[in-house]
């Protein structure tokens, strides 16, 4: 499986990335360990707000892009919609 995802930061901004495994929470994991990317790290700790599951990887990146060129309001409302908080 292929995710794209979401985090809140601590600073209540939104990271969104790409993962594959059995689960998102695995790279929120890896985020919080300080070695999933270099603008999380400073941002410690984050929360799983947000992920859409996919076949393939192409998928999942295309999505991340898409989540990435969004407006803060656009990913509030995602957020928002999708419950986790």
């Amino acid at each position: 499986m292929h995710f794209a995802y979401m985090v809140r930061c601590s600073d209540h901004s939104l990271y969104s990335g790409y993962t594959k495994g059995n689960s998102p929470q695995h790279r929120v994991n890896t985020h919080n360990k300080g070695i999933g990317s270099k603008y999380t790290r400073t941002r410690l700790p984050v929360k799983l707000v947000y992920f859409e599951q996919f076949q393939s990887k192409s998928e999942a990146m295309k999505r991340e892009y898409q989540l990435k060129k969004l407006t803060k309001v656009k990913k509030e409302k995602l957020v928002s919609e999708f419950g986790l908080e």
